[in-house]
């Protein structure tokens, strides 16, 4: 009887503390009903992104590859350097909610769902850029390992089959990483509808009943995935920067590209998350769960990402000169002075001088100044895979064969435009279906009903 309980708080009350359980419910669960009016207006948006790059990858299957402005000796253009921009924001999705996760971060809970969702997301669009820089993409079959007639296989030995075999393996991880941390959110959404909807979310909450098993068993593999996707984020990033680094490319064959790449691929997804939670706290009055002081913590994450960042800047241009190799050294030089200078700066500035303002307590409780710190890093982070990628290949060893990538071209552009629009639009679409904050975790963070004997309800 509601006369006969108090209420025994686990942790100093805050605004999500003086919540009570069927209220999370109606809060959580109503931002997926009844998302408003500015939802739709952001659904639209990114639907007509996501036309203009399915229009612009049209023209160039039907005009060839040459719509692209990619010309030797730089071979991949801009395609790559999406293609490593969006596995690094993948990768960082499962590792931040992972980590939070080992060590017991009472702030994850808010946004571990978001960044598990943007890995899943992030993967799927990264897969696209391989077969939109193939041009013949109906050819695709051609490298796919199956038993065939005309005896065409791939090439194992290859660091692009590597990210293949990593990649997907990756993938079904964090996915089922996702999934499981879902269950008895499902359940908690099949108990609330009835109908189609009711079956649906009944079929994937795979008949959970909140037994004292259940949630056992639930902890149990939850735990296990987290401590299985750490150190499997860390080894698969680590073979995508093997992609460069087992070449002999001036700026690339370097062996702190490893943990250089994970740095940096947790580094974006942090800016990322920033650039998610900032809109979707507004767009669903999330205020209350996504809270300032979890903004804040973010913050301070992007800070330690960014100085790590800037060490790894100092350490490749170090290496290069320590190691007495004339192609390397020129190679190092020439990024801060050539064709690209202006994109090595702008990269630096953004990634390791703009977070150093977080120091401040005042920016950093700012949600303007965070959000647009987040999108200067995600364009910083851009620029470090072009300047990596295109850099590189136009300045190796041959003077005689140097060239540049001089930029994009209008379908490079709306491809572009169409990617990002793509992970927005799918995630506009996970937060109508699927719940976009772990309604069990926020639970464990609310005041418990205990009786007046003081035995929990």
């Amino acid at each position: 009887m509601p006369e006969e309980l108090y209420y025994r708080e686990i942790e100093p009350a805050g605004p999500e503390h003086r919540a009570t359980y069927g209220a999370v419910d109606e809060q959580i669960l109503g931002a997926m009903w009844n998302p408003g009016r500015l939802y739709w207006t952001f659904v639209a948006i990114t639907a007509l992104g996501v036309l203009i790059g399915a229009v612009s990858w049209a023209y160039q299957i039907a005009t060839g590859l040459g719509a692209a402005n990619i010309t030797h000796p730089v071979m991949w253009g801009s395609y790559l350097t999406n293609f490593v921009f969006w596995v690094g924001i993948a990768h960082s999705g499962t590792l931040i909610s992972a980590i939070l996760f080992l060590f017991r971060a009472s702030w994850r809970t808010t946004i571990s769902r978001s960044s598990e969702a943007m890995t899943v997301f992030a993967v799927m669009i990264a897969g696209l850029f391989p077969l939109i820089h193939l041009g013949r993409v109906w050819l695709v079959y051609w490298i796919v390992p199956y038993p065939n007639q005309r005896n065409l296989w791939p090439n194992f030995q290859s660091p692009l089959v590597f990210d293949v075999v990593a990649i997907s393996t990756y993938l079904t991880v964090s996915f089922l990483f996702w999934y499981t941390g879902m269950v008895p959110d499902l359940a908690t959404i099949r108990d609330r509808t009835s109908g189609i909807r009711n079956r649906i979310y009944g079929f994937f909450s795979l008949g959970w009943e909140g037994s004292n098993k259940s949630w056992r068993h639930f902890g149990t593999a939850y735990l296990l995935f987290a401590a299985l996707a750490t150190p499997l984020v860390i080894s698969v990033h680590s073979v995508v920067s093997w992609d460069f680094a087992l070449g002999v490319v001036p700026g690339w064959h370097s062996t702190i590209f490893a943990p250089y790449f994970v740095a940096g691929a947790i580094h974006s997804g942090l800016a990322m998350v920033l650039v998610l939670l900032i809109p979707m706290r507004k767009i669903f009055r999330f205020e209350n769960l996504i809270t300032m002081e979890v903004l804040e913590n973010v913050a301070k994450t992007i800070i330690l990402t960014g100085l790590i960042v800037g060490y790894s800047y100092l350490v490749e241009h170090f290496v290069a000169w320590y190691s007495g190799g004339k192609a390397e050294e020129a190679q190092y030089m020439w990024r801060m002075t050539g064709y690209y200078s202006w994109c090595f700066w702008l990269m630096i500035i953004c990634n390791a001088v703009v977070p150093i303002a977080l120091f401040f307590k005042k920016i950093r409780t700012s949600i303007p100044a965070l959000f647009i710190i987040g999108i200067l890093v995600l364009i910083g982070m851009w620029m470090e895979r072009l300047v990596i990628i295109a850099g590189s290949e136009a300045h190796e060893f041959d003077p005689y064969s140097w060239g540049v990538y001089k930029y994009p071209s209008i379908i490079e552009w709306g491809i572009l435009i169409g990617s990002f629009s793509l992970f927005f639009f799918l995630f506009l679409l996970f937060a109508k279906f699927l719940p976009t904050i772990s309604i069990t975790d926020v639970k464990e963070k609310i005041r418990v009903p205990v009786r007046e004997g003081g035995t929990s309800d």
